[in-house]
């Protein structure tokens, strides 16, 4: 751990050195002597000329600079240079720096020098002209990967956001329309917590990051849509299907990296007030302001937006109410130097409880049953099911150019979750589910059957409710710094995070909201987690790059447990806590390349190694988390993948096949039967390797007369493997093959699109035993409707939105948790039969619902 922290401690000095440096450069003064030139056109991967494209010169011997910016036609030129060694430095948003270091100059001589750009991986927006092109089936693209991706990527842009998504849209729905993903919010679009699957992989399998920084629960690396980053606030989604590259960082690199963009600070002022109401009496006002940029040198401006949604939900008295503000803040002090502050705060507070709707309440009360209002002796009462989650996220991040094409970019964030829920467990000795119902009286929530006195004066734990907390508050850093010349870019670099957290779970009086002395489970715990990396992209030719690297993720976990009723740690002989400590780490290679067959056609191929962190309950010894004795080494998973991308004028398309093998997979499992001494926990199982593999694509086709359509498909297969894991036994949540479908029309501020998600069946687990429960196919077909203004200065973007979710009201199950314990087959410790109860919990898709939107664009005119 020490050798880590050093690295650390001295990445942050050479960054600071380095940062230094780079605040004195010298300017070139004019020259009054007769020297050379250099000229030269700036292009995109696909040869499209880029315009306003920053060029600087340095003289390496006298350090003196001078710069132009590109024209209309790509063309620039810088004259009057006197004779030597000159370094040239190309740099544009959304693409990466170019770098020539030994440029000769003779006096009178003109060196012309072609520049073609890459897309750059660190780019805080997606720049849909940089993936682009020329191709006008790719600028209006729903989904696509760039000419030069290593990787399996789905560049989704702010465009598609803005105009075929609802207003309250989340990042889980917005990675619904990338190949092999599955979505879905039983409350509605954007309305509470929504489920992400993509390729088997389920939430906490892989990353999600905002302007390139992990995010994620601190007990195991789960994310919540509904919290910190509300849909109006990402500007696009940088989806990668693989482990990554050695610069990749993250505590779940395993399955992929969900990278979600904040949206950049606009160079133009303007108000931007916008309204949305919809089904389920949703309602969302949302105002974003922009200063432009200001100052006696233009160079610093801000964007701020705030807003506030209520909704009743479509799931039966699952409110909702959210009150977010983010501000974002641009600085650049020299051209060389950009300074990004970055700042969101979300409160937010629903009516929910802790399990789904049972079947049977499903079958007695309809689809959308949750809770209900009129019987206070219920489980399900809505006051006695709460949920308060504030959330804060900021970061400083400075990205400045040094001498000799070394590039430092760091940034320090900070970011917390305080989930405070209380909810009501249902009577244990109900086993009918159907005296919860809004007409029914279960009797059940009283003062005899749930003070806490009466509990405790027979000894006994009172069932009735719990209170529950999930906090937590992380503190880290990325730093980068990369040398870029002719010959290819080195990067290396570190992630370090520190997370304090604190989660218990007590038994409640419902009535009195009085908690009993002794919790389910309580415990403190800290995280280190570090990625010290190395990197280097080598461009063997002017169409082969090639990059490899090397990474090695390590973390530390200390734990203090205080005694419990028995359901985790138990009372520790009398100690009132017990503390535990361990660490791992693994070592995570990669190697890929891209090989550019054309200006317009591409293929890849690469080979990496992911890990994911293992899950806190690794250190319980008794009750829900006991199957898993000692931390174990990070899970790990290495993929093979190979694909092409083509982009064409009216045609565009990207596919890849994958095979990915898994191991240490640690499986999580709700407990649905309270009479299990795990119930309302997540147990984890050391579940068998597995290998998944398949074949993705997508491709954007222009029909013509404003005409487009997008589909992509996936069509795979992924099995267990192992001792007692027979052929052909499938992973839970792996559909045998997902489709997309989308025909849109824009043109003339119309934009109208018809989308389609089809999905193949699959399987649920039932704990440790496989394939208990199942899925069938399902689809969704969703509406849109929009006009925005356009051609003129002062109302360019407004818009009048309008969204149809769930056009034909299909009523699908989506998963299942099943209640009856398995009953393993011929001993098996994989395969069981599960009878069907009607206390299986069901998750289903949301009911048809509609979101119109109206926003007014106020701009500073030029």
């Amino acid at each position: 751990m020490q050798f880590f922290l050093r690295w650390g401690y001295a990445t942050l000095i050479v960054s600071a050195v380095l940062l230094f440096c780079a605040a004195m450069p010298g300017s070139l003064a004019a020259q009054n002597s007769a020297g050379g030139s250099i000229t030269g056109t700036v292009t995109d991967p696909s040869g499209r000329a880029l315009q306003k494209v920053t060029v600087v010169v340095r003289n390496q011997a006298t350090h003196q600079e001078q710069d132009a910016t590109s024209g209309d036609q790509g063309g620039f030129t810088l004259t009057n240079l006197p004779a030597g060694t000159y370094d040239l430095t190309i740099t544009a948003p959304g693409f990466a720096t170019w770098l020539n270091s030994n440029i000769q100059i003779a006096a009178g001589q003109t060196e012309n020098i072609p520049i073609r750009l890459k897309i750059s991986s660190g780019a805080t927006s997606v720049e849909v002209q940089a993936i682009a092109g020329d191709s006008i089936a790719a600028q209006h693209a729903l989904s696509q990967d760039s000419l030069d991706t290593e990787s399996p990527q789905s560049f989704i842009s702010g465009e598609f956001i803005r105009n075929f998504t609802p207003s309250t849209t989340d990042f889980s729905e917005l990675i619904n329309i990338a190949p092999g993903t599955i979505s879905y919010n039983p409350n509605g679009v954007g309305l509470g917590q929504g489920t992400m699957y993509f390729r088997g992989f389920v939430d906490g399998d892989y990353n999600i990051t905002w302007d390139g920084i992990p995010f994620n629960d601190s007990n195991n690396p789960t994310h919540h849509s509904w919290a910190f980053f509300p849909g109006p606030w990402i500007s696009g989604v940088d989806f990668d299907r693989s482990p990554g590259s050695a610069s990749t960082i993250g505590q779940a690199t395993y399955g992929g990296s969900i990278n979600l963009l904040s949206r950049d600070v606009p160079s133009q002022q303007s108000v931007q007030p916008e309204i949305s109401y919809g089904s389920f009496n949703t309602l969302l006002i949302d105002g974003q302001y922009n200063t432009g940029m200001l100052g006696p040198h233009q160079n610093i401006g801000l964007s701020l937006d705030v807003h506030r949604m209520t909704t009743d939900g479509f799931q039966t008295f699952n409110d909702l109410q959210r009150t977010a503000g983010e501000i974002k803040v641009l600085y650049k002090p020299t051209d060389r130097t950009t300074i990004t502050g970055y700042s969101g705060v979300v409160s937010l507070f629903g009516n929910a409880p802790n399990v789904s709707a049972y079947r049977a309440q499903i079958n007695a009360y309809g689809w959308n049953y949750m809770l209900q209002n009129n019987d206070p002796t219920s489980a399900f009462y809505q006051k006695y099911n709460t949920n308060t989650v504030p959330t804060d996220f900021e970061y400083v991040g400075v990205r400045s150019l040094l001498n000799h094409g070394w590039l430092l970019d760091v940034k320090p964030y900070t970011y917390s979750y305080n989930n405070a829920q209380y909810y009501a467990n249902d009577n244990p000795n109900d086993m009918t589910g159907l005296a919860t119902g809004p007409n029914g009286s279960s009797g059940w929530i009283t003062e005899a059957n749930c003070s806490i006195q009466n509990a405790d004066q027979n000894g006994k734990i009172a069932p009735c409710a719990i209170d529950k907390l999930n906090s937590y508050r992380k503190y880290g850093e990325t730093s980068t710094i990369s040398q870029s010349s002719k010959y290819g870019v080195f990067r290396t670099g570190l992630w370090y995070e520190w997370a304090t957290s604190n989660r218990f779970q007590i038994p409640s009086d419902p009535i009195t909201h009085q908690d009993q002395a002794v919790p389910n489970f309580h415990e403190n715990y800290w995280t280190n987690s570090v990625n010290p990396f190395v990197e280097y992209e080598w461009h063997a030719t002017r169409k082969l790059t090639v990059t490899v690297g090397d990474k090695y993720a390590y973390y530390n976990l200390s734990f203090k447990q205080f005694a419990d009723n028995g359901k985790v740690v138990g009372n520790l002989n009398g100690a009132p806590f017990v503390t535990s400590a361990g660490s791992s780490g693994a070592n995570l290679p990669s190697a890929q390349a891209n090989y550019r067959l054309t200006d317009y056609w591409s293929v890849y191929g690469q080979f990496g190694k992911g890990d994911e962190i293992p899950p806190t309950s690794v250190f319980d010894v008794t009750g829900g988390g006991g199957e898993v004795p000692k931390i174990p080494t990070p899970q790990l998973t290495s993929a093979y993948q190979g694909g092409t991308v083509v982009k064409l004028n009216r045609f565009t398309m990207d596919a890849d096949y994958y095979r990915v093998k898994f191991q240490n997979n640690y499986i999580p499992f709700q407990v649905a039967n309270p009479n299990n001494p795990g119930f309302d926990l997540n147990e984890y199982y050391l579940g068998p390797d597995s290998v998944t593999q398949g074949f993705e694509a997508e491709v954007n086709a222009s029909l013509g007369y404003g005409l487009n359509l997008y589909a992509n498909g996936t069509v795979g297969k992924a099995n267990y493997t192992g001792s007692g894991v027979p052929s052909g036994l499938n992973v839970a949540d792996t559909p045998a093959y997902t489709q997309g479908l989308g025909l849109t029309y824009q043109a003339h501020g119309m934009d109208l699109g018809v989308i389609e998600k089809r999905v193949g069946d699959y399987y649920n687990d039932n704990g440790a035993y496989h394939n208990q429960a199942y899925v069938a196919p399902y689809n969704n077909v969703n509406l849109f409707l929009n006009y925005t203004v356009h051609k003129s200065s002062l109302f360019d973007g407004s818009k009048i939105k309008f969204s149809i979710n769930n056009l034909f009201n299909s009523e699908d199950i989506v998963d299942v948790f099943p209640f009856n314990s398995p009953t393993p087959v011929n001993g098996s410790a994989y395969i069981a039969t599960t009878a069907q109860s009607p206390l299986d919990q069901i998750n289903l898709t949301s009911g048809r619902s509609f979101v119109v939107s109206f926003k007014l664009a106020l701009n500073r005119e030029k």
